[in-house]
């Protein structure tokens, strides 16, 4: 694989930006009562199955789809598709 900075040098200046990288597992529609029963340990049932992709965004974006990982305790994506622009 070759370096990001040979292959896009006029991107250089670009390159140490901070963006914002968001994972969604899923999302449903709760009542505001529901919303107000809610406590620790509750557990909100989302609409997609377990072992469905998730989708990261960049900046809002799609971007990428990846499967849920959970390494040395710690959960993290496994990026299995890129998006073409």
């Amino acid at each position: 694989m070759s370096n990001i900075n040979e292959t896009l040098p006029n991107l250089d200046v670009l390159l140490d930006v901070a963006v914002e990288v968001s994972v969604e597992l899923g999302s449903c529609r709760l009542t505001m009562r529901e919303v107000l029963q809610l406590q620790p340990g509750s557990v909100v049932s989302l609409d997609r199955p377990a072992e469905a992709p998730v989708e990261l965004s960049v900046n809002g974006k799609p971007f990428a789809r990846g499967e849920v990982v959970v390494v040395d305790g710690k959960v993290g994506v496994k990026i299995t598709e890129l998006r073409k622009a």
